[in-house]
């Protein structure tokens, strides 16, 4: 009798997992509470290893061409109007809607037969010798392994008692689309200070608006219209280039964004995606640290399973995600490091803008 994976979660993270467990000959179900593929406040652009990820995992076939845009490089746009522009490696980056993502990732998820619930709340779980029970909305379901990919917030993650103490500032993230054509390929990212515009391609004629912002700033990320409205008035040019544009979404927001864990891993139980540790949004890595971690897990589980699915039969995985985070963390450290010092990173910006080949290294980094 094949072992029964559950995943909580059908967001980009809980999809690939999903996925990825049942091609491994595993039996898997995947809750979601919303009736569909929830949508979420993210910038939308998917870096070069997350656009090889897809292609490994056999999903880009289930997009369609004007699903995405082809992002080539990243540029940056600083108070007095100086740039500098890094180009991604191959094979370049996408701006994709988050729900144009998720319905790909779902699609090939039923393909590779994964059992998808929605409308199915998880209120419960109780892990004993044998497995993990939980109770759900819709009744009690019995598995092997419980994988939280319930995001940023994760209710299973508090429920197990793995959050962590942060001890960074808080920060913000809102995010809404505009009917427009791209004026580039480039996902834009202008500065100032304690808050940062993004601006993605993410189609043929759409494009994506999000800032991130510090709560030195004193704006409630609750008050979502508002906020969007107040950070957008903070950038005069972005403001008179979407003047003529059509909001077509609206304002959707997240945080507080940095969130630590004790554990990914526990008996019977294994965090992943947000659920599994934040740091911010501002480098655009979080649906590839998604997906990579994704792929380490399902290298583990098997065997973990076999062992009995307790935490060290599952501390190969979190080994390895730690080193996934590792490096994600250092790069959103120091980007984010030099964007909160103005007085660092208004020289530093014009230097690299007269050293591109320099900054497509850091790109690429």
């Amino acid at each position: 009798m094949k072992a029964h994976v559950v995943v909580v979660g059908a967001g980009p993270a809980g999809l690939a997992t999903a996925l990825l467990l049942a091609r491994r000959n595993l039996q898997v179900t995947l809750l979601e509470q919303a009736p569909s593929p929830p949508d979420k406040a993210c910038g939308e652009g998917l870096m070069p290893s997350g656009v090889l990820q897809l292609s490994t995992m056999n999903v880009r076939h289930h997009l369609e061409p004007g699903d995405f845009h082809t992002l080539i490089g990243v540029r940056y746009v600083q108070e007095d109007g100086s740039t500098a522009s890094g180009r991604l490696p191959s094979p370049g980056g996408l701006g994709i809607r988050r729900t144009v993502l998720t319905r790909a990732l779902a699609d090939a998820a039923v393909a590779a037969k994964v059992r998808i619930v929605w409308n199915c709340r998880v209120e419960e779980h109780d892990c004993d010798l044998d497995g993990i029970t939980l109770d759900t909305s819709t009744g009690q379901v019995r598995a092997d392994l419980l994988v939280a990919a319930d995001g940023l917030h994760s209710p299973i993650r508090g429920r197990a008692g793995l959050s962590g103490a942060v001890k960074e500032g808080r920060r913000f993230g809102v995010r809404r689309h505009y009917r427009c054509t791209p004026e580039s390929d480039y996902v834009e990212v202008h500065l100032a200070a304690g808050r940062e515009a993004f601006i993605t391609p993410v189609g043929p004629d759409l494009v994506g608006l999000a800032f991130l912002w510090d709560r030195t700033l004193g704006l409630r990320s609750g008050e979502q219209d508002s906020v969007f409205d107040r950070l957008l008035e903070g950038f005069p040019d972005l403001k008179r280039r979407f003047a003529g544009a059509s909001a077509i979404t609206s304002p959707r927001g997240a945080g507080p964004l940095a969130q630590a864990v004790s554990s990914v891993v526990a008996d019977r139980l294994v965090l992943i995606g947000d659920a599994a540790g934040y740091r911010d949004a501002i480098t655009g890595e979080g649906l590839s640290l998604a997906f990579a971690s994704a792929e380490a897990l399902a290298t583990v589980v098997p065997g973990a399973l076999e062992k009995g699915g307790t935490s060290s039969a599952l501390r190969p995985y979190a080994r390895a995600h730690a080193r996934l985070f590792r490096h994600y963390a250092l790069v959103a450290n120091t980007v984010l490091g030099i964007a909160r010092r103005p007085r660092l990173r208004r020289p530093l910006i014009r230097w690299l803008g007269a050293n591109p080949g320099l900054l497509d290294r850091l790109v690429a980094w």
